[in-house]
């Protein structure tokens, strides 16, 4: 990767690996933009749907219409309340949000070089000229660690949330690229946190992407 030219940088993450830390510290040394939550701020606008209910649709084998309309007072209309009290159409579906992100996806990189946090983005722009991509996880008990000081669970709360979550984005990943995001041979660089700072992840990594820019 020449950091020269316009270029982008995905960081996929396993939860409680401090995956995004790093994604925003690497942004700001790098001096370009950090691409994660005005993602999914640009999906609640497309779609009227929370954050929460993207995060939960995208871990769906199937159709989410009859789940969510479990979860959601019905209306005199088409449609429903969302968590966030904002209608939105039951005819999106998973696919519709796929496309959508990775629409929104290929603007970002096109725009300006940036980092961007998970959303696939290692195989949504895998024909993207200049592009590395990370894989950042931890060991389950630093997870849980981190999970416990950061959101303040216990350690029973830490251990479902982390389950749950693999869980969610590994079968989003599966469904939509045919391959499991733990495969190493998607990335260019997998880091294991485990005794590792942010800051020294974000050393390595602009170490690494210097001995990789004299290759070029």
């Amino acid at each position: 990767m020449n950091t020269n030219e316009q270029f982008v940088i995905t960081i996929s993450r396993e939860v409680g690996s401090g995956g995004r830390t790093i994604g925003r510290k690497l942004a700001e040394k790098l001096g370009v933009r950090f691409c994660d939550k005005n993602l999914i701020t640009a999906l609640m606008e497309k779609f009227d749907l929370s954050s929460n209910d993207i995060e939960t649709l995208k871990g769906q084998k199937k159709n989410w219409l009859a789940d969510i309309l479990e979860k959601f007072t019905p209306v005199p209309h088409a449609g429903a309340i969302g968590s966030a009290g904002m209608e939105f159409a039951p005819s999106v579906t998973n696919e519709d949000l796929f496309k959508a992100e990775s629409g929104i996806l290929r603007e970002l990189a096109a725009e300006s070089s940036c980092v961007i946090a998970g959303r696939s983005g290692f195989f949504i722009l895998k024909d993207h000229p200049n592009k590395l991509d990370i894989f950042i996880q931890s060991s389950f008990a630093n997870r849980v660690s981190r999970i416990m000081e950061k959101q303040g669970k216990t350690a029973e709360e830490a251990e479902a949330i982390i389950k749950r979550v693999d869980e969610m984005r590994e079968n989003y990943v599966q469904r939509y690229t045919s391959t499991s995001r733990y495969d190493a041979r998607n990335y260019d660089l997998v880091l294991n946190m485990d005794g590792l700072s942010s800051d020294e992840a974000v050393d390595i990594i602009l170490d690494y992407i210097k001995a990789r820019s004299k290759t070029n």
